[in-house]
């Protein structure tokens, strides 16, 4: 991590841990098969509709860390994303965390998650 994710003390500041929930979750969607920018052409979104961040210890400048993220579950109109991530060297659980989504069209409107969604992304957990 750069110099600028920290604080003060030179620990991570808490809201990049989001953040980082986010490129877990896009790069798990994108090996699934489902890149999100493909997604959005189509007129599907997911928008965030909950998070949860338990921080067990601090990250620090310079430390390598490592975003585990899997899938917990897929249902009709939302899916949660379960995200650990942890310092690579020691392989210590720095922060774990959720997120839901709900499925939207262009307009906002909640919708059914496409099929060929959820057979790709089901297919990794």
């Amino acid at each position: 991590m750069i110099y600028a994710d920290t604080d003060a003390m030179g620990i991570v500041y808490h809201t990049n841990y989001i953040k980082w929930f986010e490129v877990g979750r896009n790069e798990l969607m994108r090996q699934s098969g489902v890149a999100y920018a493909e997604m959005e052409k189509y007129g599907f979104y997911l928008p965030l509709t909950r998070v949860s961040c338990h921080y067990l210890l601090p990250a620090k400048y310079d430390d390598a860390l490592t975003i585990e993220t899997n899938i917990d579950y897929i249902k009709r109109a939302s899916m949660k994303f379960n995200s650990l991530i942890r310092d690579t060297k020691t392989k210590k659980i720095l922060v774990e965390g959720h997120t839901v989504h709900a499925c939207i069209n262009k307009e906002g409107k909640i919708i059914k998650i496409p099929t060929q969604i959820r057979e790709l992304l089901t297919k990794k957990y």
